[in-house]
């Protein structure tokens, strides 16, 4: 009777294993499809905005009009690519891109990314010519990453206020710091503690993956994100990143 009992046991824990693991797959799968729709989300509405921002004041006969083109099509590439790369890898492996580092220009990336939002916000960026801001990273996760943050900054500013957003990168050593920095609402105590656990939201309409991914996506660059916030005067985000070797 105990063997017959004890098999019984081992035949309930055997299908309990099985269907807790289909239920594990079928979170994951969801908890993919959620973070995938908001990456593919995020820059869509900026996109549209600029399109529609050229259209209305496009020129042909302006000395800078090719240059604008340029300027915006170049930023619309790079976006539309992300979002490409998103989709296929989703599609064909049910999974999020591995990271592909290479050796990229960080100021190259950020002017790109204020090209896209600049329509909604005035965004000034400073950094130092003479320094080397080269590291070692996947571009398009770093899209990702500063997309998250400006349209977080963006939507963190009241209707009454005029919103600015301020970007100040430098280097010490073999760290560069970027320090994005809006003049916000700001965020409570109670909300700090939470800011980067996945699917927590100050928003209606957020789903809490955002700075949930930025956080992962700036730790597999072996780098650290932090931030300080004063209610009702604004919030600073710091990324920290290693120089890549020479």
């Amino acid at each position: 009777s105990l063997v017959l009992k004890y098999n019984e046991k081992l035949d309930e824990l055997e299908q309990a294993a099985q269907l807790l693991a289909l239920s594990e797959r079928e979170s994951a799968w969801r908890d993919m499809a959620k973070q995938v729709a908001h990456e593919i989300k995020n820059p869509l509405t900026p996109m549209k905005l600029t399109v529609q921002h050229l259209m209305r004041s496009f020129d042909p006969s302006d000395p800078n009009a090719e240059d604008r083109i340029q300027k915006v099509s170049t930023s619309l590439i790079e976006q539309i690519d992300a979002l490409t790369r998103i989709s296929n890898e989703f599609s064909n492996f049910a999974k999020m891109p591995k990271p592909n580092f290479e050796k990229i220009q960080l100021i190259s990336v950020l002017q790109n990314v204020i090209e896209l939002f600049k329509h909604e916000i005035q965004i000034e960026l400073i950094h130092d010519d003479q320094h080397n801001f080269q590291i070692l990273g996947d571009k398009e996760q770093l899209l990702r990453v500063f997309n998250n943050i400006l349209k977080n900054a963006i939507q963190a500013i009241p209707t009454d206020r005029k919103g600015k957003i301020l970007i100040h990168v430098n280097s010490e050593l073999e760290t560069i710091s970027i320090n994005i920095s809006d003049n916000g609402i700001g965020i409570s105590e109670e909300q700090q503690n939470k800011l980067f656990t996945p699917y927590f939201t100050t928003k209606s309409t957020g789903s809490g993956i955002g700075l949930a991914m930025v956080k992962q996506i700036v730790e597999n660059h072996n780098g650290q994100i932090s931030f300080q916030s004063t209610i009702n005067l604004g919030t600073t985000f710091t990324i920290e990143l290693p120089i890549a070797d020479h």
